[in-house]
């Protein structure tokens, strides 16, 4: 229902919500909607990251969903290892989807765990330093595999947040060149 006529500003654009009626409406009904997210307070517009809520739905969501695809993909291959001489085809389908419903789900939650605190602590360390840069996101990864692993002693948790850091800063540092040298 919007229009594409140009208006004063740039950062406008004319809505017409009869426009499919064809009706005759004067101008003075058509509304200016802006083309860009309105913000409540005029600090939020001047940042350019997502919030902590769309940051933890971001990581974590997809933390979830590439788990479980992982985990279903390995789950498709024990199910196929598991086939016995004499199934029958029935059996060999149930067989592979139980595993890869089983495993699916199982990775998923844990690697989706990782993604919410990883989210949870890269929003606190960058509400604490008011910056975000590439050392964030290391010590988040840093947060992250300590956290993870806690539970199993302080020698797992310390080697963990080691290479969660080292991911992290991996990811970031394979972003930027991404960035720089395949314009996608």
């Amino acid at each position: 229902m919007a229009t594409n006529h140009s208006s004063d500003d740039e950062s406008t654009r004319l809505y017409h919500p009869y426009q499919s009626y064809e009706l005759p409406i004067k101008a003075q009904h058509l509304y200016k909607l802006p083309t860009s997210p309105e913000y409540l307070f005029t600090e939020e517009s001047l940042k350019k990251r997502r919030s902590w809520g769309e940051n933890l739905t971001f990581y974590a969501g997809t933390a979830y969903l590439g788990g479980s695809v992982a985990g279903a993909a390995a789950g498709v291959i024990s199910g196929v290892k598991s086939f016995e001489y004499g199934d029958t085809t029935k059996l060999k389908i149930n067989r592979v989807l139980n595993s890869s419903g089983h495993k699916g789900r199982s990775l998923g939650c844990r690697i989706g765990a990782v993604g919410l605190i990883y989210a949870g602590i890269e929003s606190g360390v960058v509400a604490y330093t008011d910056r975000d840069d590439v050392w964030t996101s290391v010590v988040a990864g840093l947060g992250t595999g300590a956290v993870f692993r806690a539970a199993r002693g302080v020698r797992s948790a310390a080697v963990a947040g080691a290479l969660g850091g080292m991911v992290a800063g991996g990811v970031v540092a394979g972003k930027q060149v991404l960035k720089r040298y395949a314009h996608i």
